[in-house]
Formats: structure tokens, C-alpha cells, sequence
């Protein structure tokens, strides 16, 4: 993999809209040939990091200093890379007044009036300090555009406390269901002895498999609320692909072990439909 970095000059004032268009387009672009980076933007001057593989990124910047939304495009860095620095990001997005720059250690002779492409190509001991420091501002907007469900400091502190007191209820939830998969899997090793011992033994019928297979589910089924629980006071975020993963889960493991010489019909079609819907859930929220 190989880092260009290059600066380059807007040829007219941009509004919100047009750095948002920009964006929109440069995150579509690079999804789709895996290359990640971050721009940074500030009265008409463009500075931008990308990576991936040297193959589609030379090419692509081929493209980016053809086009007529700006000039003066001026390549301060292309370099080997083992890793990506902005590997969650297929366009990250800066503007420079919310950096504070300033205190980064060797660039004391770096100013705001610097950032031009000039200014950019007689300070490259910049572009090392900066990236980094980039980096580290979108995993800070990332934390905290994130927000706790049970936040342990508030205003209220009667309502800190209630939230102490429910962590301390949910991690002993954890703690009761780490026991029942114990004892789940112990349930599992009794049931595959008992069909062993029954005769005819070593010998497991159709029936035995669906009880083995059913016992099976179950354990999984705990493992999927232990996960469940543990995220939910980690995240506001609910977790709805692991949720419906776990419901399609627990009503196959039902279709599993159903008896249908015992169930109506219209018992069985309503669980199908269940199972149907769970499904397309399932794809829709794993396609988006």
C-alpha cells in the first residue's frame, strides 16, 4: 500500500453544500476501491491523505488533478505504508479551526496563512505530526457522538446512583447467564451420554439428534442474551442485528424439535412466516 498526500486550491469559495456533495462522492468512490483518507479544508485549500493499494490510487489521483473544481494541485507525500492510519474512514472530514495545530512539537513555524500549497511543500515536516493528529480527532468526535445508555456521571446525582445501582444489576444478569451456559453445556454432555447408554447403544435415532441438536441451540441461544446484555450498557446503540439473530435462532431451534404430528396447521404456517420475516430482517439490516 502506498499514502499520496497532496494539497491543491478550490477555485471558488465553497459552500457547505458543495463540500458536502464532495464528500458524498469521494466516500462513494473510495468504498468502492478500498481507499481510505481524510480531507482537510480552509479557505479554498485542499489538503487530502489517501490509501490503498498503489495500483487504483495512482490512477485515482490521476483523475483528481483533472478536475476543474480546483488547481495548483502540488503532491507533498507519496510513501510505502504497511498500515492505514484512517482505516475506518473511506473520507474523513476536518476543517482547520477545529484543530489545534498550533501546540503540535516541530512546527512552530507552521501558521494558518501556511495553509496553501506552498506553504504545505516548505513545511513538510508537518504532514507526519498532522496526520497523526487527524487521526486522533476523528476517534474523539467518534467518542463523543457516542453516548451511554446508563451514564455513570449526571447532573442528577440521584439518577448517577440509580444508574450505578442498574450496571451492578446488569453485570450480575452477566454473571447469572455465564452460569446457566455452564450449566447448559453440562446439559448437553448429559443428554448425548443418556442417548448413548439407552439402547440400542452408540446408537443416536432421528429423535435423538433433535434433542441433542435442541440442547445445542439452547446453549447458543444463552451465549447470544450474555453478548446481549453486555453491549446494552456499553452502547445506546441496540445491537438489532444480534437481536434478530438471536430470535431467528430461538424459534429454529423450536422448529427443530417440533412434533408436527401434534401441532395445527396454522400453528406451523405462522411460525414459517415468523421465521420468514426474522430472515428478510436479518438480510436487510446485514445489507445496510
Amino acid at each position: 500500500m502506498i499514502r499520496i498526500v497532496y494539497t491543491s486550491t478550490a477555485v471558488k469559495d465553497l459552500k457547505p453544500e458543495d463540500l458536502l456533495q464532495i464528500l458524498k462522492s469521494c466516500r462513494k468512490n473510495n468504498s468502492a476501491n478500498d481507499i481510505t483518507g481524510i480531507l482537510l479544508y480552509s479557505k479554498r485549500t485542499f489538503f487530502q491523505a489517501l490509501e490503498g493499494e498503489e495500483a487504483t490510487l495512482i490512477p485515482l489521483f490521476e483523475l483528481i488533478k483533472k478536475d476543474p473544481r480546483h488547481k495548483d494541485v502540488t503532491l507533498i507525500e507519496k510513501k510505502e505504508i504497511t498500515e492505514r492510519e484512517f482505516p475506518y474512514w473511506n473520507m474523513g472530514f476536518q476543517k482547520l479551526d477545529q484543530l489545534d495545530y498550533k501546540n503540535l512539537e516541530g512546527i512552530d513555524e507552521f501558521s494558518e496563512e501556511d495553509f496553501n500549497p506552498a506553504g504545505f511543500l516548505a513545511h513538510k515536516a508537518i504532514i507526519s505530526p498532522l496526520i497523526k493528529m487527524l487521526k486522533g480527532k476523528l476517534i474523539e468526535d467518534v467518542k463523543e457522538a457516542s453516548h451511554e445508555e446508563l451514564p455513570i456521571k449526571h447532573d442528577d446525582p440521584f439518577i448517577s446512583m440509580l444508574h450505578r445501582t442498574i450496571r451492578v444489576a446488569v453485570k450480575f444478569m452477566a454473571l447469572l447467564m455465564v452460569g446457566v451456559i455452564i450449566s447448559g453445556v453440562l446439559d448437553v454432555m448429559y443428554v448425548i451420554y443418556q442417548k448413548i447408554i439407552s439402547p440400542p447403544f452408540l446408537f443416536l435415532t432421528i429423535n435423538d439428534l433433535l434433542a441433542t441438536f435442541g440442547a445445542f441451540l439452547a446453549v447458543l441461544i444463552a451465549i447470544e442474551i450474555f453478548i446481549n446484555i453486555t453491549l446494552y450498557i456499553r452502547s445506546d446503540v441496540i445491537p438489532v442485528k444480534l437481536v434478530v439473530a438471536t430470535a431467528l435462532m430461538a424459534i429454529s431451534r423450536k422448529v427443530i424439535v417440533f412434533d408436527f404430528k401434534q401441532l395445527e396447521p396454522e400453528y406451523i404456517a405462522a411460525t414459517s412466516l415468523v421465521v420468514l420475516a426474522l430472515g428478510v430482517t436479518y438480510w436487510l439490516v446485514d445489507k445496510k
